[in-house]
Formats: structure tokens, sequence, C-alpha cells
């Protein structure tokens, strides 16, 4: 006898797929707002968790900026290397590196031998200055440095026959992938650090004023989209607003023009740092920062306190540095947010609350580094 069918066969139960933290939403109904700022629920609370984080970045800073250059490079040291291992992490397989057994220390072989290459470079002279006086540690350095170019060379083309000896069957595919990708995070990492780390040792003030800029910027920008953006400025960052973009461009013009003044009168900003000591430093200012007075009698009404202003010539320049850091600093955020969507992950890491990892906070920074050096 055949079993009679059930006309009515048994419904599944639909199940329900969870997002998970690290993946970005999708693109559907971005267009029209609903991603803004100003539209999250939860707004407040992420300001906060953002603020606090703002306030402790921001007071370390200041600082590292206060104990002098050798401690402001070591800080870029630190980032750069946070920055490579949330870099390294992204495209990271277990699976696959439980066969490769040390493959994982080559990447980080590869960053030091690139380190050890770009700081060599810039800080050559300088520990030939530092070491003059004693005669056995001059001529130890200056061996170094003359035969810096063949050390590095080399310790490049060992890590190179490292790769090819580690190479495995089945694997090359993933090995051939990391191998590229740990040159592209070279790149990225010291090609524009490199310049940063040059302007550290010509005078604070070149670092650190383009530095404060770019921070005004990012947080002019979220002041000004949290509470009045509600024009969409660009796909890549659904919560980027026109109101954003031009309000912070307004505010650090202005800011740019006001702290070039500030900035531009304390020697222990402005002097060069010629050798690796950490001494105060004394000299006399260049021409950019000595003042100059403008009449503003013909200018300005009668009733007007101020006949007459003291400006640096270094604040003209500074203008400049607020209009880059307005309209080209924002587009490293957008290029990283771009690069996120393509691995459809929310943030790099996790080290910073409220701003991600390392990588998310200095996305702005690395694009700017290339025209602090001009």
């Amino acid at each position: 006898m055949q079993t009679e069918n059930n006309t009515n066969p048994p419904t599944t139960p639909r199940l329900r797929h969870r997002r998970r933290p690290t993946e970005v939403t999708s693109d559907a109904g971005r267009a029209n707002g609903d991603h803004l700022l100003v539209h999250d629920r939860s707004k407040y609370k992420s300001m906060l968790v953002r603020a606090y984080s703002t306030v402790w970045m921001i007071g370390g800073f200041a600082l590292i900026v206060y104990m002098g250059h050798l401690y402001i490079t070591a800080m870029v040291v630190v980032i750069q290397i946070f920055m490579a291992r949330e870099l390294f992490n992204l495209l990271r397989k277990a699976h696959e590196e439980r066969d490769l057994p040390g493959f994982r220390l080559l990447n980080w072989y590869f960053f030091f031998t690139a380190m050890l290459f770009v700081y060599g470079r810039i800080l050559s002279q300088r520990l030939v200055n530092t070491v003059n006086s004693d005669k056995f540690l001059y001529q130890f350095v200056s061996s170094l440095i003359k035969y810096h170019m063949v050390v590095c060379y080399f310790l490049y083309i060992t890590g190179f026959v490292w790769f090819i000896l580690s190479l495995k069957k089945k694997l090359y595919k993933y090995q051939f992938g990391q191998y590229a990708w740990t040159h592209m995070i070279l790149i990225v990492v010291f090609t524009q650090s490199s310049f940063t780390v040059a302007n550290i040792f010509e005078g604070i003030f070149w670092f650190l004023l383009p530095a404060t800029l770019i921070v005004i910027n990012d947080i002019a920008a979220y002041i000004c989209g949290f509470f009045f953006g509600r024009t969409p400025l660009i796909k890549l960052s659904p919560k980027k607003t026109w109101e954003g973009f031009i309000g912070a461009s307004v505010v650090t013009i202005i800011s740019a023009f006001v702290l070039a003044n500030i900035l531009g009168r304390f020697q222990w900003l402005t002097c060069p740092r010629k050798d690796l000591s950490t001494g105060w430093l004394h000299c006399d200012p260049g021409p950019l920062f000595k003042p100059e007075e403008f009449n503003l009698s013909g200018w300005v009404p009668q009733w007007f306190p101020w006949k007459e202003i003291s400006v640096l010539p270094v604040q003209w320049h500074a203008v400049c540095f607020g209009l880059f850091a307005s309209i080209i600093a924002p587009f490293g955020g957008f290029f990283a947010s771009g690069f996120k969507r393509a691995f459809k992950i929310k943030d790099f890491g996790d080290s910073i609350p409220g701003h991600g990892g390392m990588t998310d906070r200095m996305d702005c920074q690395v694009s700017c580094d290339r025209f602090e050096v001009l």
C-alpha cells in the first residue's frame, strides 16, 4: 500500500542570519540619508565614547610633543607598528598559516628591514653629529652609514630567499598574495611617514601644525555633521555630509591662521634639531617666524580697538596647510572607507574606543604627509 502524500508539507523555520559586528551594512537606503549622524539614535552614546578617547589621545600627544623630537619619532614608530599589525591581520588566514610555521615572522622581517632603510637615511647625519665627540663611536657609526645601503640590500635579499624556501605546494597563491600584500603595506606605512619624520627634525612646528589641523578638521566635520548634517557627501562614507565638509573647512582654515601665530613664537617648536640629543633648543628664528606689523587704520571703523596687528609670514603658509587639510585630507578617509568596504569590515581594528584601530585614526594623516614636506 502506498503511503499517502501530505498535501501540506511541513514548513521549515526561516533562519535569520545576524550580521557580524565587523561587516559593513548594505548600501540600500543610504542615498536618502537614513544613515546620517543626525538620524542616528545612539549618536550621543557614541559621541561620549569618541570624545573620551579623543581627550586622552590629545593629552598624550601634547605630552610627547613637549618631551621633544626623539619622543615624537618614537611615537611615529609605535603608530607604524600598530598600523602594520592591523593591515597584516586583514588578509591573514589561520587555516593556511597553521601549515606555514614562521611565515608571519617573515612579514615582520621585511617590516623592520624597511624601517632600518628609511630611518637610517633620515637620521644618519644626526647620529654622526651626536657621537662626534667620541672617536671610536664616530668611526663605528661612520662605517655603518657608509655601508647602510649594502646592509639593507642584503637583508632584503635574505628575506627574499627565505620566502622562496618557505613556499609549499597548494599554498603558493596564499603565500604570493601575502608577499605582495606585505610590500603594499610597506609602501603605505613608510613612504608617507618618512616625510613626517623628516619634518620633525626640521622643526616640530612643521609636524605639529599640519597634524593638528587634520585633527581639527576631523573633529569639526564630525560635530558639524552631528548637528547639521542633512546632505550626503559621498557614498563611500554614508555618514559624511556637505554640511560637515564645508563647516570643517571654514573652522580648519581659521584655526590654521591663528595656530600658526601661536606656535610660531616658541623656539622649541621652530628650531631644527641637528643631532639626536634631548636638550633645550635655542636658535635665531628664520624670516618666516619674525613678526610683521600691519596697519589697519584704513580698513576698520574708528571704534575698533586694534589699529595694528602682528602677523607672522608663516601664517600665510598655514592658510595653504588649512586649505589642503580641508580638501585633501578627507579623501584619505574616503580611501580607507572604500578599502574597508572592499574587504567587508567596519574598522581596521578596535584599539581605540570610538575610533576603531590605529589605521582608522591615521588615514587622513597619511594622505597629507607628502604635502607637509613641501
